[in-house]
């Protein structure tokens, strides 16, 4: 593969059809792009709503002290790394004997059993349970989302494919935040009592993760997107993801996995406790320095989702580990930025904030998009399993780490750390370009040519 698509551009295939400005790989029907982008907006909103509801439950059902709670739900998201550790390669091994929508509406079935079961936890040992299925669940359901986003455009338009995954997701996201989230508040002020709150706020959860599961199980593509005969036998699957790493270019979008999920863990986590602690040593209310953290967080990730259709339309006009590349030194931009910041609440910083956003997302991006470029069709669902593989290690690390950093130097540190990380990852993918930059860009006049509806 190295030598012989050295060079060669990408081109299109017009008996795909077009969804938007994205070109389809063809047998993709309209009807399984729409199905996936509503999954794609749903998915990711959904399984946030565990962030809010893990607290509530600890308070409303069990009573844990407040005092506790930190440890409970440090717990709860170890556990949730492990098991995803655990799940992601297996799901993609899955997804290429079966298929992807049935893996995929296995993860939201699992994922709406556990939020039925969540608010009726009576221990934190049931609690513990619930959270493993839950976990399972999206294990099952962001491999296949990861995967499908390699199986449906063509590769002219896999930027811009992520790109539209990545604002769908945010999207959901927000719309989770202002919806289902603030539902047992609302429901707890009409009347309800505050543990029947959080259940019926749980199960309307629960319910959008069933009808989900519906849309994907009718409307995706059924099977693999291979031929029966083109089948690798079930030991060249399961060893496909270490043996694709051969591959100069799988290997970087391995690296980049580390680093681009950290990123997103890091931005999450550090910089709303570093906008709450900052705000109360202004000697703001906890309340009201949690709000100033979640201020930091709402404008860094607002940038990153306009940021979002820029990059993805540039990285679409460049070779893909050039355009990785570019991707990369943004976040490390962004991330090593943080060092400028000298007090998280003054106004005039949170354009450092709106760039660490756009850096945590560009390397999101490019990642997304190399691997998916290069994941090959017959073992895609393994080899994208192993790409989350490396994220899930690259979470685990940087919250360890950052953690220790955050408390031991200073509340930048941990962006800077992951910074220094990506300088070692750009370092890579400059070699990688040189040895084996892969297929190139369309000509200009062969972009002409894609856009146009003839």
């Amino acid at each position: 593969m190295d030598s012989s698509s050295r060079g060669k551009p990408m081109s299109v295939d017009r008996s795909g059809r077009r969804f938007g400005p994205i070109w389809l790989a063809p047998g993709v029907s309209l009807v399984n792009a729409w199905s996936f982008a509503i999954a794609a907006y749903t998915t990711i909103g959904l399984l946030t709503f565990v962030a809010t509801a893990t607290p509530y439950v600890l308070n409303a059902n069990l009573g844990i002290p407040q005092s506790d709670q930190g440890q409970y739900t440090g717990d709860l998201q170890l556990l949730n790394e492990i098991i995803l550790l655990l799940v992601f390669a297996p799901a993609g091994i899955l997804a290429d004997r079966i298929g992807r929508r049935g893996v995929y509406a296995s993860g939201l079935l699992c994922m709406a059993l556990a939020y039925i079961l969540y608010p009726l936890s009576g221990s934190i040992f049931e609690l513990t349970v619930y959270r493993a299925i839950y976990a399972v669940g999206i294990g099952l359901a962001t491999g296949m989302l990861g995967t499908i986003v390699a199986d449906y455009p063509q590769d002219i338009s896999r930027g811009k494919m992520v790109a539209l995954v990545g604002i769908l997701n945010g999207l959901g996201v927000v719309t989770v935040t202002f919806t289902i989230a603030h539902l047992p508040g609302t429901l707890a002020n009409m009347g309800l009592p505050p543990a029947d709150a959080g259940r019926y706020a749980h199960w309307v959860a629960a319910a959008f993760c069933l009808l989900t599961a519906v849309i994907v199980a009718r409307g995706l593509q059924p099977g693999a997107p291979i031929r029966r005969e083109e089948k690798p036998s079930l030991k060249e699957t399961v060893l496909a993801g270490i043996t694709e790493a051969r591959n100069p270019r799988i290997a970087l979008a391995y690296a980049c996995a580390f680093i681009a999920r950290s990123d997103l863990v890091v931005l999450g986590t550090f910089t709303t406790l570093w906008g709450q602690t900052a705000g109360i040593e202004h000697g703001l209310d906890p309340a009201r320095a949690a709000a100033k953290g979640a201020q930091i967080f709402g404008t860094a990730s607002l940038a990153a989702l306009l940021w979002l259709p820029i990059i993805g339309a540039i990285v679409d006009r460049m070779n893909r580990v050039s355009g990785v590349t570019l991707c990369l030194v943004i976040a490390v931009i962004g991330f090593v930025s943080t060092l400028l910041i000298d007090d998280p609440l003054k106004p005039a910083e949170l354009g450092l904030f709106a760039l660490l956003g756009i850096g945590q997302i560009s390397a999101f991006l490019g990642a997304t998009v190399l691997i998916s470029a290069e994941a090959p069709r017959r073992t895609r669902g393994a080899v994208v399993g192993m790409f989350n593989v490396f994220g899930a290690v690259g979470i685990i690390v940087s919250v360890g780490v950052g953690g220790r950093l955050f408390d031991a130097i200073a509340p930048a540190a941990p962006f800077v750390f992951i910074g220094l990380l990506t300088v070692i990852v750009v370092l890579f993918a400059v070699i990688v370009r040189i040895k084996s930059p892969g297929r190139g860009p369309l000509t200009a006049a062969e972009r002409a040519d894609a856009n146009s509806l003839h």
